[in-house]
């Protein structure tokens, strides 16, 4: 997979230093007996994946020691096989032991999401239809784990809830319905942005595109059902641009869903259900 964009920006420096703070604590008790020391090292794959996580590596030993260099042998969404190596790193040697467990935690996570992304991927190829995301990412790690999801093939759904507007069971029943919801929502929004209705049923969805929306999230509708559905959808929206997509989609359906004509399906099973990568770091003689 090519690599995704990830932008060092000012908002992850800080995240790093809470992170390396974490396990540093007071301080490494163990960092008097490397005074003076420098250190090779280097990561391997201890089995087969899509790394993903290596554009953390430089920054986040650049805090412990602007004095470690750091190598990529590998780009964020390149498969790896077990056993190659991914990053060279010189430096400091208490940099280096200091910040091995955080950086490798955060590379495994990562490494672990594109991975079971890809795997996701692979089954649409072919179909037009694209994977995407949601907003269910573990509590600060949602930049990094949205990016790990690009990393495998994947693309991004809403990164918060000012992306885009989805409006969901509790909104139409206490707004009073779609049209009024919908209404609510495009009047009083301060930047150009999709309003998304999760529909459950053939009516609720006929009922959002006639009552304009952009997108409709078809949630846990059958694929049969479905297929017969998304052309009356199509019809409705009278040649304008409608998004219509799946949820609540197991992984070994993927194909059927595909198969209904929809745009997408957004799952959050690569996030959720995935493992982590495991790599290791060697220190070298």
């Amino acid at each position: 997979m090519p690599a995704a964009h990830l932008p060092i920006t000012p908002e992850l420096e800080p995240q790093l230093r809470a992170w390396l703070a974490e396990d540093l604590g007071r301080g490494d008790l163990s960092a008097v007996a490397l005074a003076g020391c420098r250190g090779r090292a280097h990561w391997l794959a201890k089995a087969p994946g899509l790394f993903c996580g290596g554009v953390l590596v430089e920054p986040l030993f650049r805090l412990l020691d602007p004095a470690v260099q750091v190598r990529l042998l590998v780009a964020d969404g390149e498969p790896v096989g077990a056993g190659q190596r991914l990053v060279e790193l010189e430096g400091p040697a208490a940099a280096l032991v200091a910040g091995e467990r955080t950086a490798l935690n955060l590379a495994m996570r990562l490494s672990g999401i594109a991975t079971a992304t890809a795997a996701l991927v692979a089954q649409l190829e072919g179909t037009g239809v694209r994977l995407a995301d949601t907003r269910k990412t573990t509590p600060g790690l949602r930049r990094l784990e949205k990016y790990a999801v690009r990393c495998g093939g994947g693309i991004n759904h809403r990164l918060g809830l000012d992306d885009a507007a989805m409006l969901k069971e509790n909104h139409l029943a206490w707004a009073g319905g779609v049209a009024a919801a919908l209404a609510a929502v495009r009047a009083a929004a301060p930047w150009p942005a999709a309003v998304i209705v999760e529909a459950e049923t053939a009516a609720e969805a006929m009922a959002a595109v006639q009552a304009g929306a952009d997108g409709v999230l078809l949630d846990e509708i059958p694929p049969a059902e479905l297929a017969a559905l998304v052309p009356q959808l199509r019809g409705l929206a009278q040649g304008r641009r409608l998004v219509l997509e799946a949820s609540g989609v197991q992984p070994d359906q993927l194909r059927a869903y595909a198969a209904t004509g929809i745009d997408l399906i957004s799952t959050s099973a690569p996030i959720t259900r995935s493992g982590w990568l495991d790599l290791s770091m060697r220190f070298d003689p």
